[in-house]
């Protein structure tokens, strides 16, 4: 996927866990399990709030990498 983030790193630093995040940003903590392994891409909203609660930018948690494979197709 090439949507890469570090948000179990940003949580950690606000010493919260993945309930309470959710919590926070109005999701469950399953929705933020997946979001930190890799397996679900967050809404624009979802990951604004996600930085404005760590006090940072979203491009400081989520990170975007084309896939090498599509861009040999372009």
């Amino acid at each position: 996927m090439p949507l890469h983030n570090r948000l179990k790193e940003y949580r950690a630093r606000l010493g919260i866990n993945q309930q309470e995040l959710g919590r926070l940003t109005n999701v469950s903590r399953q929705t933020i399990s997946q979001i930190e392994r890799g397996d679900y891409s967050p809404s624009v909203t979802l990951a604004l709030k996600i930085a404005k609660i760590c006090s940072v930018t979203v491009e400081d948690i989520f990170s975007y990498e084309e896939d090498p494979i599509h861009e040999e197709s372009h």
